[in-house]
């Protein structure tokens, strides 16, 4: 609540202009807000037309605590797709100290709801219940969620599938309701343009990102890149659907968060929120090691460290080049590990043995039960 008070948090000042612009034409995507692009979708916008109708601050304070309720919910709808119970003080405190966590804090940033969404969802497919709003939901703010309705087909959860497709589509025609100028703009010019973001920032741990800093600039990036997010996305996509078969769907939903940061042409930091299933699945598999290993890195998040804001330095190839990236390489680390494991396992990363069938369809049924070994 101080952090909320006394700091103006830029992206956030960024949404609630943009709920004051998204009525005015195209005025939202044609002129700079707070200096900065708005670079979301038209439905994220219109959302944010009731807070911009309050003054700034007392906006900014709801918005912030909304979003610790949210990361909170996320933190306990993992604890019970990892099939444990655990302290939801503990790991809520232990969260906000992960960089991608307290930037989107920092930031005022929609990542924290975006994860309570899909996190949610993902449960109720864990639990065979009907599910799909909440991506869809997610996916109507910002597009890279719609990974996992993806995954949903892959899965045969195909009524998923289509109820967060079609919520989608209901957000974004409400949104062309109330801004038709602006919605036109959007899908037919704007969201594929990346030369509104500064790509090659050290923030954007993407693929694409990488390559610009290495490269020296997004001209040196040919067509030829197509080819890298579309191999990410089949093997991750193939990888996460492999976990779900087996009943794992926590595995699953962290191996999909993760590649659709590692498709998307821009993933900066903040969005990284997907290492917090992520570190569940390798502590709930007793990956004790690299669990603290992930940790570490990403609340010391060594990629600040390195030379960025146009510092010549930060560009090429050179010895500090896997530290500027490090976030890019853990998402890789991370995936070639989900496969790496895969072979062999059975439900919850264990080999079957007597019982276990019973006792995994048990744990699915009741992410709160858990087995005294």
């Amino acid at each position: 609540m101080v952090f909320s008070a006394a700091y103006d948090s830029l992206d956030f000042r960024i949404y609630w202009l943009g709920g004051e612009a998204v009525t005015d034409g195209t005025r939202l995507y044609r002129e700079q807000l707070a200096d900065h692009w708005f670079t979301n979708t038209p439905f994220m916008a219109a959302l944010f037309t009731p807070l911009a109708g309050l003054p700034l601050l007392f906006a900014r304070m709801l918005w912030q605590l909304a979003a610790l309720a949210a990361f909170v919910r996320a933190c306990a709808v993992t604890g019970k797709l990892a099939g444990r119970r655990v302290s939801l003080t503990l790991a809520a405190a232990a969260g906000l100290l992960l960089e991608p966590v307290w930037h989107s804090f920092f930031l005022g940033q929609v990542n924290l709801f975006l994860l309570a969404l899909v996190l949610a969802d993902m449960h109720r497919v864990a639990l065979g219940r009907p599910a799909g709003i909440g991506i869809g939901i997610a996916t109507a703010v910002k597009l890279t969620p719609a990974v996992f309705v993806v995954l949903l087909l892959l899965t045969r959860r195909t009524k998923d599938a289509v109820t967060a497709t079609a919520t989608f589509a209901v957000c974004t025609l409400l949104a062309y309701a109330i801004a038709p100028e602006a919605s036109r703009l959007y899908w037919l010019h704007t969201f594929y343009d990346t030369s509104r973001v500064g790509v090659p920032y050290i923030s954007n741990q993407s693929p694409y990102g990488a390559l610009t800093r290495i490269l020296r600039g997004t001209a040196e990036v040919g067509d030829w890149y197509t080819a890298v997010p579309l191999t990410i996305g089949v093997l991750g996509l193939l990888l996460a659907a492999a976990w779900a078969r087996r009943g794992d769907w926590l595995s699953a939903t962290a191996v999909t968060g993760v590649t659709g940061l590692l498709v998307s042409p821009i993933s900066w930091a903040h969005h990284w929120v997907w290492v917090v299933p992520a570190l569940a699945v390798l502590l709930r598999d007793n990956g004790r090691r690299a669990a603290i290993c992930g940790y570490v890195l990403f609340v010391l998040s060594p990629l600040w460290w390195t030379p960025h804001n146009g510092d010549p330095r930060q560009y090429g190839l050179h010895f500090l080049t896997p530290v500027a990236n490090c976030y890019l390489l853990a998402g890789v680390v991370f995936l070639a590990h989900m496969a790496v494991r895969l072979r062999g396992t059975s439900g919850h990363g264990e080999r079957p043995r007597p019982g276990d069938a019973g006792d995994a369809s048990r744990a699915v049924r009741d992410p709160g039960w858990v087995r005294d070994g």
